[in-house]
């Protein structure tokens, strides 16, 4: 060692590691400037290239992509002119809302993109006393405004009469106006709240549903999903099974270039939580709901596809309730039904997947 003239054998391996090699890999195995660290910009570095799902696998991904598609029923019901009339009736609904005319709990407003509770509604996100979960519960009965008579006559009706619901099955519609960058973050609606199917018909123009995403933020980034399931206006989209239960959706920024409508209908599980009635979110009496103050609607800007924003509560909507697989019931109804639950078992005992959820 002293013939080559060094008297510490790292300052010969120093000299023998090009000082950009060194740059490079100075995070690569965690052992420089910190281990933790160095694991930790690996792992993000990962992420940002590959966009790493549950397995990085294209065989598995295939295989979760059959079990999606196959779990999923989707068919054009209405016309352009029933989509016509549909969305005039909606566009009153927003009107309504911006006067003040609902219910409180009735009208959940975000940036590029309002939720309107009908029938049922239920704390999520933000909202909630107690993260985690499965710690969504519904509101007391009255406090959300009835289902409208426009979305029985027109919409639900409709669906009977087509084969796609039974009578008597829908006792909770939302309706998700969605304005250009919208987005709604991967999540599964929570199943100790709502029966399955999850029956969900699009206006105003056509998007697209993800499965399988996981989103990042700051800036906001989605990954590969592990299906995309193109929606038209005027469609009706059904997920039952694993489609609905052992994988998450969501829909991405970059697929809401126009505004979009959604009309989510679904039952309300007879044993599902309420907010108890000593919980602050209750405090306003059923007789005599506080009303909304008139409120202004951000205008679309042009450019928001491209910087879509995300509050905290569609944060909190990406936690899967792992726990509550085993409060999944089938529905008692015949044919689909029968059908969806068949799959669903086939579902559970061919797949060891576990649905990763990010918490932010």
């Amino acid at each position: 060692m002293a013939t080559s003239g060094y008297s510490d054998l790292r300052e010969k391996l120093k000299s023998m590691t090009p000082h950009g090699d060194e740059k490079k890999n100075k995070y690569a195995d965690g052992t420089s400037n910190g281990g933790e660290k160095g694991k930790k910009r690996k792992s993000r570095e990962s992420d940002d290239d590959d966009y790493e799902h549950s397995d990085d696998s294209a065989d598995i991904r295939e295989q979760e992509a059959r079990r999606v598609r196959s779990s999923i029923l989707q068919k054009s019901v209405f016309t352009p002119e029933e989509c016509a009339l549909i969305e005039e009736k909606i566009d009153d609904v927003v009107a309504k809302g911006e006067a003040g005319l609902y219910r409180e709990h009735t009208v959940d407003r975000a940036p590029l993109r309002n939720k309107y509770f009908f029938g049922e509604g239920y704390t999520y996100g933000s909202q909630l006393e107690k993260r985690g979960p499965g710690q969504e519960r519904l509101y007391r009965k009255g406090e959300v405004d009835d289902i409208p008579n426009w979305v029985h006559e027109l919409v639900i009706k409709r669906l009977v009469s087509s084969g796609v619901i039974p009578e008597g099955f829908v006792n909770s519609a939302v309706i998700n106006d969605y304005q250009p960058g919208g987005c709604i973050v991967s999540h599964v609606d929570p199943l100790h709240i709502f029966a399955r199917p999850i029956v969900s018909v699009s206006f105003f123009s056509d998007s697209a549903l993800c499965f399988g995403c996981r989103f990042q933020f700051k800036p906001i980034r989605v990954s590969e999903p592990v299906f995309v399931l193109p929606v038209r206006r005027g469609s009706v989209t059904v997920l039952s099974g694993y489609a609905a239960d052992d994988i998450t959706h969501c829909i991405r920024p970059q697929d809401i270039k126009e505004r979009r409508a959604v009309i989510i209908l679904r039952k309300t599980r007879p044993d599902a939580p309420r907010v108890d009635s000593d919980s602050p979110l209750s405090s306003s009496p059923v007789e005599r709901p506080a009303p909304l103050k008139a409120k202004r609607t951000r205008r679309a800007d042009p450019d928001a596809a491209h910087r879509p924003r995300v509050l905290e509560m569609d944060k909190e909507e990406n936690r899967h309730p792992s726990n509550s697989r085993q409060r999944r019931h089938s529905i008692s109804s015949e044919n689909y039904w029968r059908r969806g639950g068949q799959d669903s078992d086939k579902h559970r005992e061919s797949s060891g997947r576990k649905v990763k959820m990010r918490r932010h």
